[in-house]
């Protein structure tokens, strides 16, 4: 089987590593990083979807699976599909889920799935009167209707600061089209956890559950990033609390979508708040999360190729997906300022050692390069270093001796990820302050 992985991340570089270690696959990853260049054919390209279309043709690819959201909303499933070509991934109306919050938040109300109260803006006079009523109670959660690149949500702790989000989306229009609409929600109070599916458009397959660590610095200060880290599987999320969001919230997606006439084939990642009510959604992905991919992933002890295929064709069948009793913690190498303005072009010290020194550690590449013979840094988020281990505290340490090998100029990372895992009977994470 040929297939081609699209995207650039270190989720993109975990999907290529575990495909490529299967029998009789052959991975192809574009436009990939340096590291996927060391597991697949990387092919330069641009990130549309004709551009991917030609390229899958051109490769006679059999399989196209999906990385990031922005080819998705913009339909290159869509146009696979027209050309007959196998992709996993939802459509672009089925991508609405993320692509769109409103949609998001309507499709929940109309299918009973458990999430936050919520009101709907389409102007910024509406959001102002409805976040003076205070019927949602404070913080007010502020997000934009559309992609923001992960900036579009506010955590207003009081009317003032809900005024400014609001004005900065509606009327300095700081997200673009992208705060045309806005979603006023009561803010949920309990655990975060990631919770991620395989659909098929009929039913859906359940992997492992995981935790990420948002902020930029230690004890969760700073700004929101992409994700500093994560371990998997998140402890919080017990066999009956996954039999619950299966049945209340993942299955009701996929038979709400197929009513739609927009069958969800694809990862569906749902962001939990474990609430004393039950498990909540505070929003849903279209693909793999990053960095939980990378904690997930090294964990799978069965293939991956055929399960995503079989979903891809619309019939999981009698697919599994095992796991390793282990856990995993991934540790994010940053650039220096990230989330906000960095420098790039470091080489990088240290990959090799990493890898020869401890088989239950691998590093995932996200914003590197090679030049000259040497890998460079590209991006604010450069390595994701994992570690394996029968407990936390062991994954913590494996994850960190990888970490301290591993060298490039105005180095940014957190010393405490995995942490949660250890003190998560004590200790309870919250979406808002």
């Amino acid at each position: 089987m040929r297939v081609l992985v699209v995207g650039a991340g270190a989720r993109e570089h975990a999907l290529a590593w575990t495909l490529a270690r299967e029998p009789r696959v052959e991975v192809v990853v574009a436009p990939g990083n340096a590291g996927t260049a060391r597991v697949a054919r990387t092919v330069s390209t641009a990130v549309d979807p004709p551009s991917l279309l030609a390229l899958a043709e051109r490769e006679r690819i059999d399989l196209t699976i999906v990385g990031p959201e922005q080819p998705l909303e913009r339909g290159v499933v869509d146009l696979f599909v027209s050309r007959g070509l196998r992709i996993f991934g939802p459509s672009s109306a089925a991508a609405r889920l993320e692509t769109s919050k409103v949609f998001a938040k309507q499709f929940m109300e109309r299918h009973r799935v458990p999430t936050a109260r919520c009101r709907i803006a389409d102007n910024a006079d509406d959001a102002l009167t409805i976040a003076g009523g205070g019927e949602l109670g404070w913080p007010l959660v502020v997000k934009a209707d559309g992609l923001a690149a992960g900036k579009g949500v506010v955590i207003a702790d009081s009317r003032p600061d809900a005024e400014r989000a609001i004005r900065a989306a509606m009327i300095d229009r700081s997200f673009g089209d992208a705060g045309m609409r806005i979603v006023l929600e009561e803010c949920m109070r309990g655990t975060e956890a990631s919770f991620f599916a395989i659909c098929d458009g009929r039913r859906a397959l359940p992997l492992i559950s995981a935790q990420d660590h948002k902020r930029a610095y230690d004890d969760d200060r700073g700004p929101n990033t992409g994700g500093m880290g994560a371990f998997a599987p998140s402890p919080l999320v017990t066999p009956a609390i996954a039999d619950r969001v299966m049945r209340e919230i993942v299955q009701p997606v996929v038979e709400g979508m197929r009513e739609l006439g927009h069958e969800y084939r694809g990862f569906l990642y749902v962001g939990l708040m474990l609430t004393d009510e039950g498990p909540k959604v505070v929003e849903f992905n279209v693909r793999f999360g990053d960095p939980e991919a990378q904690v997930v992933l090294p964990l799978l002890d069965s293939e991956l190729a055929p399960v995503l295929d079989a979903a891809a064709a619309g019939d999981l069948g009698s697919s599994t997906c095992r796991f390793s009793d282990e856990v995993a913690v991934g540790v994010v190498l940053a650039s220096g300022g990230y989330p906000g303005e960095i420098r790039t072009g470091y080489r990088i010290e240290g990959l090799d050692a990493v890898g020869s020194a401890d088989r239950d550690v691998v590093v995932f590449h996200a914003g590197t390069t090679e030049r000259d013979g040497r890998i460079v840094t590209t991006g604010g988020r450069v390595l994701t270093v994992v570690g394996r281990g029968t407990t936390y505290a062991e994954a913590i340490q494996r994850a960190y001796a990888g970490v301290s090998r591993i060298s490039f100029e105005n180095v940014q990372y957190r010393t405490d990820i995995g942490r949660r895992a250890l003190a998560f009977e004590t200790k309870v994470e919250t979406e808002c302050p």
